[in-house]
């Protein structure tokens, strides 16, 4: 955990090199220290059917929504938001300042008890290191 996704509209393409942008998100969560690189998954989501604000052609969303596991504190969320957050709106601003643009995040709590997962992503990357993992 967590899951990042990075859903925008598709004008954005235009302003911004979306691969690059999703992965400034990526290392900014696992710059926080919070969550472990190996539950870490961003992805973007464009969308190509969308209506924004007064529906000028030239109008841009993005909104990100953050998947974590239930149990950190509010402070501990904000920071890791905050870090998210902080990264997209400079990473914009350097790319295209003047863009018409809504910018979102919200983090979202996962309930450990209905939520299903299979990963051995953390052994891998250990074994990839030269460590393991007991």
């Amino acid at each position: 955990m967590p899951h990042i996704i990075v859903e925008y509209s598709a004008n954005l393409e235009d302003a911004v090199d979306i691969a690059a942008l999703v992965g400034e998100i990526h290392n900014a969560a696992i710059s926080t220290g919070i969550f472990p690189p190996a539950g870490t998954r961003t992805r973007g989501a464009r969308r190509d059917i969308y209506a924004i604000a007064d529906q000028h052609p030239d109008n841009i969303f993005l909104n990100i929504k953050l998947m974590i596991g239930e149990g950190r504190d509010v402070e501990t969320r904000h920071k890791a938001g905050a870090k998210i957050f902080d990264t997209v709106s400079l990473f914009l601003d350097q790319v295209s300042p003047d863009l018409p643009l809504a910018l979102s995040l919200n983090i979202w709590e996962i309930n450990k008890e209905t939520s299903f997962k299979k990963n051995n992503l953390h052994d891998i990357i250990a074994a990839r290191n030269g460590e393991t993992i007991e």
